[in-house]
């Protein structure tokens, strides 16, 4: 391997030119297959997809593939590092689509925050994928980006940031419940963080059933008597905490509180802990630095779950995203619904009922059945919904 500046250190040696390439799928050994794959063969596919757009999906890659979108204002637990050193990140989720999934991805970092901009730029580029998966977008501007491009365009669009970690976070919270003999409409949440993941697992609890659930920033809990709240939270605290009467600290909604979500990269004091519910359940999200250490959370919680992959029960967007995708491109859905994301959670969580325990309520990354069962899931969901298009 030839050197470079750290050279030796085998995640830079991993890194060398990257993690990704473009593969040829037919072999062009002479003028016969040029012919074909080229010019002039290539001409009557061509005037194929302009008399008929939608033979896209026969002749070309575009409905396997998915542009992976950043601004790089988000990156991982980087923060605003820009569009350059987000790439690493991209390229390794668009391996992450293609091991998982089959789906081809392209990393896309684009040299602009500029909320206007961003979308335009990604409408444009829209007739070259079939489907766009926001990344690392910092909020409140993820949550328009999203909503808008979903507004003018008939693919799915999916900020994974918000409905990969919403859908993973679902499917293991239904097993620790199963575990806890915990039903979703009695049970009492406390969601920490109310950027782009706290938004969405909020979002999907209430979609999933769950009538109690309390959002909360770094001011409280987000209920509609507070006045500094931003278009997202306010809708948010009308449907959360303004229905339970809840406001207040983290301190003041913690006590007796069955189920703790931590996707605010805080600390909770340990008495804050302490006060929960018996059996109660706990993820803390944030990396590398759990809200709550799992070895203080098992002092006093059934269920421990944590961003991290050297602890049980990760909660990993890897479960998700290839499988939505994989199963929304055969069935060339135009979107993806709140019915197909409770429908990945769901599969999720089935694949370990059998083998239910404390420390097994999400199956690994690495099981092999997790693609296929998302995938079948999704795509029924999606004839379900009334968005599938094959």
């Amino acid at each position: 391997m030839a050197s470079h500046p750290h050279s030796g250190d085998p995640v830079f040696d991993l890194h060398v030119g990257g993690k990704m390439e473009t593969v040829s799928t037919v072999a062009l050994t002479g003028p016969d297959e040029l012919s074909l794959a080229y010019t002039p063969g290539v001409a009557r596919v061509c005037e194929a997809i302009a008399a008929d757009p939608s033979m896209t999906r026969h002749y070309t890659w575009v409905p396997n593939t998915v542009a992976i979108v950043t601004d790089g204002t988000a990156v991982l637990g980087l923060g605003d590092i820009g569009p350059a050193a987000a790439m690493p990140v991209m390229e390794g989720k668009s391996v992450l689509f293609k091991q998982f999934g089959g789906v081809d991805a392209v990393p896309i970092c684009l040299d602009t925050t500029d909320v206007e901009e961003i979308i335009e730029t990604v409408v444009r580029l829209a007739p070259s994928f079939g489907g766009i998966n926001l990344e690392d977008i910092s909020a409140p501007r993820c949550f328009e980006i999203e909503a808008r491009l979903k507004e003018r365009l008939d693919i799915p669009v999916f900020h994974d940031d918000q409905h990969g970690t919403a859908v993973v976070a679902l499917a293991a919270l239904t097993n620790a419940l199963r575990l806890t003999g915990r039903d979703a409409a009695t049970v009492r949440v406390v969601v920490q963080g109310a950027g782009a993941a706290g938004v969405a697992v909020a979002r999907i609890l209430l979609e999933a059933g769950v009538r109690d659930v309390a959002v909360l920033d770094r001011k409280g809990v987000l209920h509609s008597s507070r006045s500094d709240l931003t278009e997202v939270k306010a809708a948010l605290a009308r449907d959360t905490a303004d229905r339970t009467g809840r406001s207040g600290s983290l301190a003041d909604v913690m006590a007796g509180a069955d189920v703790y979500i931590g996707v605010s990269g805080g600390q909770v004091p340990e008495e804050v802990v302490a006060s929960m519910a018996d059996d109660a359940i706990i993820f803390g999200l944030a990396n590398p630095t759990p809200e709550v250490h799992p070895d203080l959370a098992h002092k006093y919680a059934r269920v421990v779950a944590t961003g991290r992959s050297d602890f049980p029960n990760q909660i990993n967007n890897v479960l998700a995203f290839p499988g939505i995708f994989r199963g929304a491109f055969d069935v060339h859905a135009s979107a993806i619904t709140e019915g197909m994301k409770v429908a990945a959670a769901t599969a999720l969580a089935e694949l370990v009922v059998d083998d239910l325990r404390e420390d097994l309520v999400i199956p690994s990354p690495f099981d092999t059945r997790v693609p296929g069962a998302v995938r079948e899931a999704v795509a029924a969901a999606a004839r379900a919904d009334g968005v599938a298009r094959a």
